[in-house]
């Protein structure tokens, strides 16, 4: 049996200028409490990849509002405005990822592969500076793996050995992100005794993930 650790120890574990994973649509998905011990402690310099920058006070937003973030790899910031205020001011450098590309990027940066081949952005600005090339006709970008120093997941359950199960739209990018992080640290709603979770219901097995935030007491 495992042992879980406080969101205060957990952010400890995350350096400044480190890259992160975090799961989350608008913050569903994203673990809370470790974001707000990431804000307290005043990390700096972080690259977030996620789907969005959620709204200022939600979920990821908050670090972006703090200002502990110098890159963000997303799908769109057009819910945050701080982000786009701090994007144009220079502040942070945003990376925009067409949705799709993005989930398979870090797909393949957890399973070892060397890039994806895809036809969205062939011919925009997306595709500057990248790789194209043509099979059957059709024109691809080459685009490369994602991987991260940490993965902040957060979970429906886990247990002690660390099983996790995600909940509806909750589960999002969680599963890919954490086969892609060096770091795994999830954040449970509820941790269960070993056996509770049925091996079929399992969506992140244990091995993947190095640390549990334990629940509020």
């Amino acid at each position: 049996m495992r042992k879980a650790i406080s969101a205060t120890e957990a952010a400890a574990l995350v350096p400044d200028g480190a890259s992160l994973f975090y799961g989350g649509f608008m913050g569903v998905g994203t673990p809370q409490r470790l974001v707000d011990a990431l804000v307290e402690r005043g990390v700096r310099g972080l690259t977030i990849i996620g789907n969005d920058t959620a709204r200022p006070g939600l979920g990821i937003g908050r670090l972006v509002e703090a200002g502990c973030v110098a890159k963000a790899i997303v799908s769109h910031i057009g819910t945050n405005p701080i982000t786009q205020q701090k994007m144009m001011a220079g502040e942070i450098e945003v990376e925009l990822v067409p949705q799709g590309t993005l989930a398979e990027r870090i797909r393949a940066g957890g399973a070892g592969l060397g890039g994806v081949l895809t036809p969205t952005g062939v011919g925009t600005v997306v595709a500057e500076g990248k790789q194209v090339i043509e099979l059957d006709g059709r024109h691809f970008l080459v685009e490369r793996p994602i991987r991260a120093d940490f993965a902040l997941l957060k979970a429906h359950e886990a247990d002690y050995n660390f099983n996790l199960t995600y909940r509806l739209t909750a589960t999002n990018f969680n599963p890919v992100m954490a086969l892609a992080g060096a770091c795994v640290i999830a954040e449970p709603e509820e941790i269960v005794p070993v056996g509770v979770i049925p091996p079929d219901h399992v969506r992140t097995p244990g091995i993947l993930v190095h640390h549990l935030v334990e629940r509020l007491r």
